[in-house]
Formats: structure tokens, C-alpha cells, sequence
């Protein structure tokens, strides 16, 4: 009997132990490529996307949360919690690196900042990620370099969904990835995510685990299974102007934008519907655009999914935006630098969403994507810099609910280690950390008030922008006379440019520009 005892206490003691060893939350980060802020359905969109909308039905949606502007930038400051320049990444990545010196604009991730993943880590975390990283090209700084355990993904920026492009690199680990036969990107993505879940939850270690899900998609080029492309087909013979009135109209209904907030006129580079020229083939590119999407979303219930059933959903902490608004290049003359001749000769005959196709939707389906705001990725205007934010945590967020207090995306890496109980280190491995800039998400999320940023702002190639409060001066030129100025509270869809008639806001505005340029070495 008393044998019997002591083996319960025993069992009771271990049981006991990995309770308090898992009550710290997993967390998911999930960043997708080149969306537009109205692409999926809990954000006005006709796209379908129920794992995302099931997540935001259960959690907090917010309307005024902005990214970096672009790929490289973007994932910098999620990662490191810092502006893009403050973690060497204000333009994009390069090849020509030099680890001797640093710079704002190095094309590397900083040695003078921590990522997400090394203070996880260091916390206790078993860390994974899966997706595009294209936040340094060389080995020294791959996602195993900076801190985490398991990596599958995309080294590179773009590639096709099908095949490894030349110049591209794909690995496992540290080693490169062996493309199997039937692959598509964006399911290898979810695959190992899944994967990545069931190695933290069945390990004899319990710990919590952090991974980092970056899809491709629905970046160019513009690449669908057959199947979720058909599913559209026909749908956008609408077109993008009556599209656009449509997503305007719902998000309106849902409360995500402030009456004031008017559509923006069609882009005037852009012809109207009627005059449009081989309305299919327009049909045929936006009906892959959105099967990418919903492939996506598919992935992500996949790992929800796998989260129910290892017991971990309602303790973890799952975050998803996008890296900037809606893309309006063009690939005319990309695909001839990116592809094999043969290739290139094969792109031309082979229709959108297809294996050996290299389209991009352009400038017409972009403009809808960014519904209600003006222009695309890269610039400042809040068509290039507002995303979605949905976070679901069932620990913290008891009740569902939208909020339109403004964040940044440098503030989910504090937001991460608020939740994780873990502190940002001032020195790791033995070099003067960068303190964060960005400041946590949990005030809002457990339905407070957060004490503002006094402001934010942005560069990238020569597009400039600063926000306080309801204020935002922007510039999409290099020109030091372009600044334009705009009551976001009451024009968030920045039509109403205040610059002439209220000289001294400008200018004090521009001040505090001009001082943080100078801090973060923007140029």
C-alpha cells in the first residue's frame, strides 16, 4: 500500500511539474506577403477565409495597425521589436555583406539587436519557424543563427510556388531543401508548421513553444492550385470598380473604418471596368490572387486544427497581419532576369496560376486590395503600411471585440515576451543590445487603454511618413517639397491634404520626422 502511495505522489509530482512547466502560452506568429489590408473576409473582403474570420470572431480585430511598408523592413522590426533602420534593414536585403560594419541599411539583421527567437529561447522556448525569412542571405545570418532550433523555408525573397528558381535558396535547417514531387510552397509552409507542433507537444520536454509561420503567398508570382482558382472563376467579372464599392460597403457595416473614412477614387493610371481590355484573363489573374489566399487560410486551419487536438489552442497566443499593403508591380521585364530562357518562353503561353505561368495581378486587382486607402507596397500612404492585425488568445481575451487604438508591428516582439514573462536583455553575446522601441500589445488585448507611442514613423526608398496621434504627414517622394498632411481621425483614407492651410502643424510635424530620421539613420 504504501508502495502504491508513492507512486501516485510521484506520478502526482511529475503530472504537477509539467502543468507549471506548459502554463506559460505557446505563440504563434503568422505573417503573410504582399496582402492587402481589405483581402480577407473579416476585413470586407469577398475572399473566402473562415479560419481567419473564425479567429477573429473569437478574438481581438484591429483596424488601425501598420506594418513597414515592404518585406525585408517589415520582418526586421517584427523580429527584432526595433525600427527596420535600427536593425539594418531600411531598404532590402543584399548579397555584398560585410559583418565588420554596420549600418541602417546593410541588408542584414543586426548584431546589435536580439531577435524574438534568441530571448524566447534563452526563456525557455523551443523555437520554430516556417516560411520566407529574406532578412540575410548569408549563413551567418539564417534563422539557426539567430536563435531558432527548426527552420523550413524560403532564405530568398520571391520564388515560384512549384519549383526553386536560380539564385534562390530553400532550406531545411542548415541544409538545402530537396524539392519533392506534387510540391506547392504554401502547403510545405502549413506542413511543416504542423509538424514543428507536434515535435514541441510530444517531446519529453514541455516546454512552451514560439514559432514564426511566413507564408509566400499571396506574393507574385501569382501561382494556385487549379482547384481554388476555379472556385472564383467568373466572380471578378464584376470588376475592380464595383469591387471596390463592395468591400467599401462591408467594412463600413463592420465598424472597421470611421464614416468619414470616404472611398478613394480609382488610382487614375487604372481604366475604368467597361474600357478594360481581356476582362478574362483580369478574371483569370484576381481568381488565382484569391485561391491563393484561401489556400493560405486552409494552412491556417490546419495548424489551429493540430492545436485543438494536442490541447494547446486556448494556450496559445496566436498573432497574423500582413508584411505591407497590396503589391502594383509588374513583371515584364522581372521574368525575363528571373527565369531560364526555356522557362521564360514557357511563362509567356502558359496561363495565370499555373506552374510554369510568371504573372503578377497588378496595379487594377491592387487597388482593390487596399479598399479604401491610396496607393500600394513600399509607399507610406496607408494603402502601403495598414495590414490587419487578428489576435486570439482564449487566456486573455475573454470576449471578442475590435479596437481602432493604433499599433506597430515593432510592437509584437515586447508584446511576445510581456506574455512569455521573459525580459529583454541589454547585452547578448557579449555585445550592447538596442532597446526595443516598440511597446506591448496586452493593455489592449485584456480591453484597457495603452499609453500611446508619442508617434511613429516610417522610410523606405525615398517614401516618408510620421503619425501623432491623429496626425500623419507623408511624402511618397524624394522631393523635399511633397509632404502632405492629413486629420487621420477624420480622413483616414487621406484625401483632404492640409499641408497649405495649416503651415505651423506641418512643420512640427516635419520636426519630429526629421528628429527620428536622425536617431535611426534613416536617410
Amino acid at each position: 500500500m504504501k508502495i502504491k502511495l508513492t507512486g501516485c505522489v510521484l506520478v502526482l509530482c511529475f503530472a504537477l511539474n509539467a502543468f507549471a512547466q506548459t502554463t506559460k502560452p505557446n505563440i504563434i506568429l503568422i505573417m503573410v506577403d504582399d496582402m492587402g489590408y481589405s483581402d480577407i473576409g473579416c476585413y470586407g473582403s469577398e475572399i473566402n477565409t473562415p479560419n481567419l474570420d473564425n479567429l477573429a470572431a473569437g478574438g481581438v480585430k484591429f483596424t488601425q495597425f501598420y506594418n513597414a511598408a515592404r518585406c525585408c523592413p517589415s520582418r526586421a522590426s517584427l523580429l527584432t521589436g526595433v525600427y527596420p533602420q535600427q536593425a539594418g534593414m531600411g531598404g532590402m536585403v543584399t548579397k555584398d555583406v560585410d559583418h565588420s560594419r554596420e549600418t541602417p541599411y546593410q541588408g542584414w539583421l543586426s548584431r546589435e539587436t536580439v531577435t524574438v527567437a534568441e530571448v524566447l529561447k534563452s526563456a525557455g522556448y523551443r523555437t520554430y519557424m516556417s516560411g520566407k525569412w529574406h532578412v540575410g542571405e548569408e549563413r551567418p545570418d539564417w534563422p539557426l543563427q539567430r536563435g531558432f532550433d527548426k527552420y523550413f523555408g524560403l532564405i530568398s525573397g520571391a520564388n515560384s510556388y512549384y519549383r526553386l528558381l536560380p539564385g534562390r535558396l530553400m532550406l531545411e535547417d542548415n541544409e538545402p531543401y530537396e524539392i519533392p514531387e506534387n510540391f506547392y510552397l504554401t502547403d510545405a509552409i502549413s506542413d511543416y508548421a504542423v509538424r514543428y507542433i507536434d515535435d514541441a507537444t510530444q517531446s519529453t520536454r514541455k516546454d512552451p513553444f514560439f514559432m514564426y509561420v511566413a507564408y509566400t503567398a499571396p506574393h507574385w508570382p501569382i501561382h494556385a492550385p487549379d482547384e481554388e482558382t476555379a472556385k472564383y472563376r467568373g466572380k471578378y467579372m464584376k470588376g475592380w470598380d464595383q469591387l471596390r464599392k463592395d468591400r467599401y460597403a462591408r467594412q463600413q457595416k463592420m465598424g472597421l473604418l470611421p464614416k468619414s473614412a470616404v472611398l478613394t477614387d480609382r488610382d487614375d493610371r487604372i481604366p475604368a471596368w467597361e474600357e478594360a481590355k481581356n476582362k478574362d484573363d483580369w478574371d483569370l489573374k484576381m481568381s488565382a490572387y484569391a485561391g491563393m489566399i484561401t489556400r493560405l487560410d486552409a494552412g491556417i486551419g490546419r495548424i489551429v486544427d493540430k492545436l485543438k487536438a494536442t490541447g494547446q489552442l486556448d494556450n496559445t497566443l496566436i498573432m497574423f497581419l500582413s508584411d505591407n499593403g497590396a503589391c502594383a508591380e509588374v513583371l515584364t521585364g522581372r521574368a525575363k532576369r528571373d527565369l531560364e530562357a526555356e522557362a521564360y518562353e514557357r511563362s509567356l503561353v502558359t496561363p495565370t496560376g499555373q506552374k510554369w505561368s510568371y504573372d503578377a495581378y497588378g496595379m487594377e486587382w491592387a487597388n482593390l486590395g487596399n479598399t479604401p486607402f491610396r496607393l500600394y507596397k513600399q509607399y507610406t500612404h496607408e494603402g502601403g503600411i495598414s495590414t490587419p492585425l487578428i489576435v486570439h488568445y482564449p487566456k486573455l481575451v475573454k470576449k471578442a471585440f475590435q479596437t481602432d487604438q493604433v499599433g506597430h508591428i515593432m510592437d509584437l516582439m515586447p508584446t511576445c515576451l510581456e506574455v512569455a514573462g521573459a525580459t529583454h536583455p541589454t547585452t547578448f553575446d557579449g555585445r550592447t543590445m538596442k532597446p526595443m522601441e516598440g511597446k506591448s500589445l496586452v493593455p489592449i488585448l485584456a480591453g484597457k487603454s495603452r499609453k500611446p507611442h508619442d508617434f511613429i514613423a516610417w522610410e523606405h526608398f525615398g517614401c516618408r511618413a510620421v503619425r501623432q496621434g491623429d496626425w500623419k504627414l507623408v511624402s511618397s517622394k524624394i522631393d523635399d517639397n511633397d509632404w502632405e498632411l492629413y486629420n487621420v481621425a477624420k480622413d483616414r483614407s487621406e484625401t483632404n491634404d492640409l499641408a497649405q492651410t495649416m503651415p505651423g502643424k506641418m512643420k512640427e510635424m516635419l520636426v519630429l520626422y526629421e528628429g527620428w530620421a536622425k536617431k535611426v539613420g534613416a536617410k
